[in-house]
Formats: C-alpha cells, structure tokens, sequence
C-alpha cells in the first residue's frame, strides 16, 4: 500500500497543505484575528521606528544598538513570515498553503527563531562587557567583531535549519494534508508522513537542546555575572537602574524562550495538552517578543527614547 502511494509522486509531494487555524475555535477566528493584527501592527511600527532612528543618526552607531537593529530586523521577519498568512486564514478563510511555500515558512520560522536566539545572546554579551568589563568594551566590541557576530547568528541559523528542509523532502506524504495549526513547522509537518519520523525528532531535540538550549544557559551566565557586578556597586541609584534594566531584558528573554519550548516540547511529549493552548503559546512567541523588544531594549534606553520624542515632534 505505502509503495503504491510512494510510486505515483503525490506522495512524496503533494501540492498543498490545509492550514486548520486554531482547532476547536473556528467560529471565533474573526475575533482572534483582531487582537493578532494589532500587536503585528504595533510591532511593524515598533521595530521599524527603532530601525529608522539608529540607521539614520551616526551617534547611535555603536554596538548596543547595531544588536538591537539586528534584533529589530529578526522581529521583523519573524513576524511576518507568518501574521499575513495567518490573518487569511482568520479573515478569508484560506486555508490553503502550497507545498514548497509551506516549507519556505518552515524554514524562516526555526531559521529566524535560532538567528534571533543567538542575537539575544550576543546583547547579552554585549552588556556583560559594558558592565563587566567597562574599560575593555571598544576593544573587545569593535566594528569588525560586531559584524562576525552578526554573520555568525545569521550563518548559524541557516546552517543548522536546512537540514529541516531535507528531512521533511524525504518523508511520504500519503494521507490527509491537514496541518492543525496556524503556520507551518518542522514537526507540524513531519507528523503527517505515513513513515516513521524518529529522524525527524532526534534532530530538532539536538538542535533545540544544543543549539537554542546552550544559548539560555549562556544569557542566563551573562546576567548572573551582571547582577554579581550591580550588587557590589557603591550608589543605590545606580543599582536601581541597573536592575530595572536587567529585569526588563529577563522579562523579554523569559516570553520569547518559554512559550517556544512548550510547543516544541509539546509536538513530542505534551500528547494530553489541549490542541487549543499548544497554538496559542505557538503563536505568542513569534508575535509577542516583536512587540515588547522595541519598548524594552529601545524606549526604554535614554538615546533613544530622546529621540524617538524629537522625530514625532519633528525635529531630528
């Protein structure tokens, strides 16, 4: 039977996937769409202001804030690989989603995700330097070094996702093309195949545990060493700031890795967790984290804040 249906090609692949939405919830897809919409609304404004303002004033040309660009520009993408496709799923009912574009998606999906993970890591790096190390902070972070970092966080994600794409082109395909989700992931996916996917799972586990996984380990190292370098400073004030900074930034880190971790670890694990609260918390960690970086990193850094007040106001 599986060599009949491998034989006739549709197996292998087949033309389109039915995006389901939100199991369960269908009749209530127009309303959820609103509140979805409007945070993608606020996070294109976000992060595209933030964007603007460090591009165009050269005074902001300096390492924190050429990692919160890169980390603007991954918000972005992130995004809207998948809102716009999404809210056709809400508003207009499309449900369908080609093949080759449903792996495209897949792909910036973990591509971007893994990108944006290792940018976290690196303004986590950036602040134990500046705090940690204040006197070696132009040395250590000089322009060549920020640029291989932001090839390195772009490479990685790229090196370490393709094989996701492979791995999925060689998988049957010859029951039902319904994805019970709202975009299309790795393991989304890979459960439709009438072959064993045990390929499938042992990889996205190491890449999650030792890729995505080392970087949490080593963001929450960096902070460790900052709050031990806050605490031994003289002025209250200046430990105040301090830790509302680093308590932000944690906050942020705590919402983009959580959620993200319970929908992956629910695809091989969670099979008792509600359908309905799987792809929510899917989605929150590719929407929300776009929404809270430019208030958190960006408005809430003083150069910043000045001048986003001086470009609505009108002034440069």
């Amino acid at each position: 039977m599986l060599s009949a249906s491998v034989a006739n090609g549709t197996a292998f692949h087949p033309s389109t996937f039915i995006l389901l939405g939100i199991p369960g919830m269908q009749d209530q897809h127009g309303w959820i769409a609103i509140p979805f919409c409007s945070m993608y609304v606020l996070a294109l404004v976000g992060n595209g202001t933030i964007l603007y303002i460090i591009m165009t004033d050269r005074a902001l040309h300096e390492p924190m804030y050429l990692f919160l660009c890169l980390l603007s520009i991954t918000d972005l993408v992130l995004c809207s690989t998948t809102l716009p496709k999404m809210l056709t799923i809400f508003w207009l009912r499309s449900h369908s989603i080609s093949y080759h574009g449903c792996l495209t998606q897949m792909f910036f999906v973990h591509a971007v995700f893994a990108t944006e993970s290792a940018v976290l890591l690196a303004m986590a790096f950036d602040r134990y330097v500046a705090i940690c190390r204040p006197l070696h902070y132009t040395s250590i972070l000089n322009a060549t070094m920020i640029g291989k970092i932001g090839v390195a966080c772009v490479f990685r994600g790229l090196l370490f996702v393709f094989p996701f794409v492979i791995l999925i082109e060689r998988l049957p395909f010859c029951g039902h093309h319904i994805i019970p989700h709202t975009y299309c992931e790795h393991m989304g996916i890979a459960k439709l195949a009438c072959a064993s996917i045990k390929t499938n799972t042992i990889y996205g586990l190491t890449v999650a545990l030792s890729i995505t996984g080392m970087d949490v380990v080593l963001i929450a190292t960096s902070y460790t060493l900052i709050l031990w370098t806050v605490l031994r400073l003289p002025s209250k004030d200046a430990r105040f700031r301090a830790f509302s900074t680093c308590g932000a930034h944690i906050c942020v880190i705590l919402v983009f890795y959580i959620p993200a971790f319970f929908s992956f670890f629910t695809h091989r694990f969670g099979h008792h967790v509600p359908p309905q609260v799987h792809i929510v918390l899917a989605n929150l960690y590719l929407l929300v984290p776009p929404v809270l970086n430019p208030l958190v990193y960006g408005i809430n850094t003083k150069q910043i804040r000045i001048r986003i007040f001086g470009f609505f106001m009108g002034r440069r």
